[in-house]
């Protein structure tokens, strides 16, 4: 049994694990649990809804757009009618695979096939730690957020600056997490606001100054992702539909994602849901396509179910895995990249979100998707962003990452000559074979605590949730901003100030 000195000996190495910053593909079998036919039954019931019911579009330029592409409207409601063989043409040719463009080059990545990006979460007004609890959010909170997604190497994408700033004007607020997502972190980026033609305009032109391109300079090279929900059911605002044309003209990747809660937005079964899922984001791609053919437009999965007994909305539920997969098939039968997303339902950073948050995350994995949104600190149903949550999934993501890796069986690492030297009744610590690799021989985790009991006690018998909150501190400490250029940077400024003077005139 180790000593008390010993142990505390031990306790003075802090230095926290991570993997390195790498591009991740999923090299295994996609799992399908329905088949082929199924499919097929599911995306006929689609082109049924597309063509006999139709979508509600509340913007005269989609309309616009949608009529010229051979779209049957009734301008009296502003519903869309499409013919099957329509949505069979204008699906064809949209790329399967696309690059984002970061502003450090080697975190520049390939989003399709088998391809896997995880993204932070973005969208929440609330933010959490154990320290100060539940509460609104502020610059310094959205600030810290997107250090800490630099900071964590398990993230490739910063996907939408954490929480909301509610201390400054909602007219302008969504400036400032631009400005927070460009220079705090030189990672690809998704933002947070694409709820108006301006806003949408807004990111496009913040991404050209942060990667120094023209228009055309854009279009080649990719630098923001996009993503626009629909209002299920089967409506797109007309700030939704203007984004994704914005988006699709410039060229920039941006996914069409319903939210449909079954037995709220969508039917109580997931099968009606996928149905109703599935012709709204067919909708919303064909818009992109309208817009500029070609045009990386994908898909979006975001089914999952209300709690019947106080309508609520459920997530990481098994009813959202399987939704996960199914939505995944019907990406593949289109040619196209999915995005979904690590989910809970959770209050508080506990046992319900690591196993809720697991649940959608190993459907994701298992599924192929392409780009796992809100993969690091959702909690709440999305209300709210938390630090301590942050580290959690890092953790999983990180397990499942190393999962992924291949198993080396090359002659080297299966050692015979060790296993002959040891030969019977031995043990392997003291080989040459296990002093070679005994360093990164296996995963090392970045919150898990592997020591025995005795040790773990002396240093304070800890929870995950604990050490998770002194983790995220001592990360926000050690940050250092990545290199921007510094006329790139004010020119970012400068563009912030302008337009926030504009839109604060009007």
């Amino acid at each position: 049994m180790p000593t008390r000195a010993r142990r505390k000996r031990r306790l003075k190495n802090t230095k926290i694990q991570q993997l390195p910053f790498q591009e991740t593909r999923n090299p295994f079998k996609p799992m399908e649990i329905v088949s082929a036919d199924e499919i097929e039954h599911i995306h006929n019931q689609s082109l049924r809804i597309l063509a006999e019911i139709g979508i509600k579009v509340d913007s005269q330029r989609a309309l616009n757009l949608l009529r010229g592409a051979g779209a049957k409207i009734d301008e009296s409601i502003n519903i869309v009618k499409f013919d099957s063989d329509l949505v069979e043409e204008m699906l064809i040719g949209i790329p399967s695979e696309f690059i984002i463009h970061a502003r450090d080059p080697k975190k520049t990545l390939k989003i399709g096939n088998n391809s896997l990006l995880f993204a932070t979460v973005c969208g929440p007004s609330f933010v959490s730690d154990i320290d100060r609890g539940r509460r609104a959010g502020t610059l310094q909170d959205m600030q810290n957020f997107v250090k800490l997604t630099q900071s964590l190497n398990i993230f490739h994408h910063e996907g939408g600056s954490g929480c909301e700033p509610l201390d400054l004007p909602a007219e302008t607020r969504h400036l400032d997490m631009m400005l927070a997502q460009l220079t705090l972190s030189d990672k690809g980026w998704q933002p947070c606001w694409m709820n108006s033609a301006e806003r949408a305009r807004d990111c496009i032109e913040m991404a050209k100054i942060a990667l120094q391109v023209n228009d055309d300079g854009l279009l080649n090279t990719p630098g923001v992702l996009g993503g626009v929900n629909t209002n299920s059911p089967l409506l797109f605002d007309g700030g939704q539909a203007e984004a994704v044309i914005e988006f699709a003209r410039a060229g920039q990747p941006v996914h069409i994602t319903p939210f449909t809660l079954a037995g709220a937005m969508s039917p109580a079964t997931i099968g009606g849901s996928l149905v109703q899922q599935n012709a709204e984001a067919l909708a919303g791609i064909i818009l992109g396509q309208a817009a500029r053919r070609y045009s990386p437009v994908f898909y979006g999965h975001f089914t999952s179910n209300v709690d019947m007994k106080s309508g609520s909305p459920a997530f990481g539920t098994p009813e959202y895995a399987k939704s996960v997969i199914v939505s995944s098939q019907l990406a593949r039968r289109y040619n196209l990249p999915i995005r979904s997303s690590n989910t809970t339902a959770a209050n508080c950073v506990d046992a319900q979100a690591t196993y809720e948050s697991f649940m959608s995350i190993n459907a994701c994995i298992q599924g192929h998707v392409n780009v796992m949104m809100h993969a690091g600190g959702w909690l709440e149903g999305g209300l709210t962003c938390s630090f301590e949550k942050l580290i959690l999934d890092a953790e999983i993501l990180q397990m499942q990452t190393s999962f992924l890796a291949p198993i080396d069986l090359s002659d080297s690492a299966i050692g015979l000559e060790a296993i002959q030297e040891v030969g019977s009744g031995g043990h392997f610590f003291g080989t040459q074979h296990t002093l070679d690799r005994y360093q990164d021989a296996f995963y090392q985790p970045i919150l898990s605590d592997w020591r025995n009991f005795e040790t773990w006690s002396d240093d304070g018998a800890k929870s995950a949730t604990q050490r998770a909150n002194t983790i995220w501190k001592q990360l926000l400490n050690d940050y250092e901003k990545p290199h921007i250029d510094p006329a790139i940077e004010e020119e970012l400024e400068t563009y912030v100030a302008k337009r926030k003077e504009q839109i604060l005139l009007n």
